[in-house]
């Protein structure tokens, strides 16, 4: 598939670009920043310019096109985002993260386009910037869980939901959205998940989740192979929890009286992936413990 890839200068899309390029999809790098990445085309594009969109999404991406009149691109994945709060002001992040992924699915609406992925996020729940600290209403959290958030960046993701629901149901195309779990690269494991063992509420706004780059990658190989879901939304984390206190352990510590919905692996994720599993073929392949603690 060509794909149209927003945001694949950042830390999440760097990962996923080189999955899909791995399996072999042509994918054009659409950011601000280049990135670098060997062998893919990059354009320097405001996602907050819808006349810059459009004209992106429907012009050729690099040399090697030029013999032939521009192609559509089979599926466009909207990575792109002021990527948390206290970055800049909370307004700007809003403004930003809403008018992008607007202009982003109109764009690709309107040009035709079938396939759209785009990223939400753990945050929509709730929990991750709250106010002080709240409790999901239940574990393990799943798609069904309300999506109340207190921060304007959570605030903008649950608004994206909201556009791509709505543009799905006018024109029938696949608009998918991931609720990404905290991301974690390869080398962050050993920077990092000690701190997490000796600490475990270091996690808490976290849900005690956490998805490998990688696997998202893998995700979005999944979504983009699976057609005919119309618009859904899939939480997207390991199997695991990212501590090493065993899930009985956390709930005891950490959420007591909150109900458990459904049984929960020794260690398992209180972030629930079943959905995307069922649904989609999503397997996570990488985890912390073989990182830190050297076992599966």
């Amino acid at each position: 598939m060509r794909v149209f890839f927003t945001g694949g200068s950042g830390k999440a899309g760097r990962h996923a670009i080189a999955v899909l390029q791995a399996a072999g999809h042509r994918v054009v790098n659409i950011d601000q920043v280049v990135s670098g990445l060997a062998n893919t085309p990059e354009l320097l594009v405001d996602l907050c310019d819808v006349g810059q969109v459009f004209g992106a999404m429907s012009q050729w991406a690099d040399f090697d096109e030029l013999d032939h009149p521009p192609q559509p691109y089979d599926a466009v994945v909207h990575f792109a985002a002021v990527p948390r709060i206290m970055i800049g002001t909370d307004g700007v992040a809003f403004q930003q993260n809403t008018q992008s992924t607007y202009n982003v699915i109109e764009a690709a609406v309107k040009l035709g386009i079938r396939k759209i992925i785009f990223a939400s996020s753990e945050t929509t729940y709730g929990v991750c910037f709250a106010a002080g600290e709240i409790l999901p209403d239940y574990i393990p959290v799943d798609e069904n869980h309300p999506t109340v958030p207190h921060d304007s960046y959570a605030m903008s993701k649950v608004c994206n939901e909201a556009t791509a629901r709505s543009f799905q149901a006018r024109s029938g195309v696949d608009i998918y959205g991931l609720r990404i779990n905290n991301v974690i690269e390869p080398h962050e494991y050993i920077g990092q998940f000690p701190a997490f063992v000796n600490d475990p509420a270091l996690r808490r706004r976290n849900i005690f989740g956490y998805i490998d780059a990688r696997d998202l990658g893998q995700m979005v190989k999944c979504c983009l192979a699976t057609d005919g879901l119309g618009y859904q939304v899939f939480n997207v984390a390991n199997d695991d929890s990212s501590v090493a206190l065993p899930s009985a352990q956390v709930r005891a510590r950490f959420y007591a009286g909150v109900p458990v919905m459904s049984d929960m692996a020794e260690f398992g994720s209180f972030y629930c992936n079943q959905k995307a599993k069922q649904m989609v073929g999503f397997v996570p392949q990488f985890g912390w413990r073989d990182a830190v603690l050297g076992q599966g």
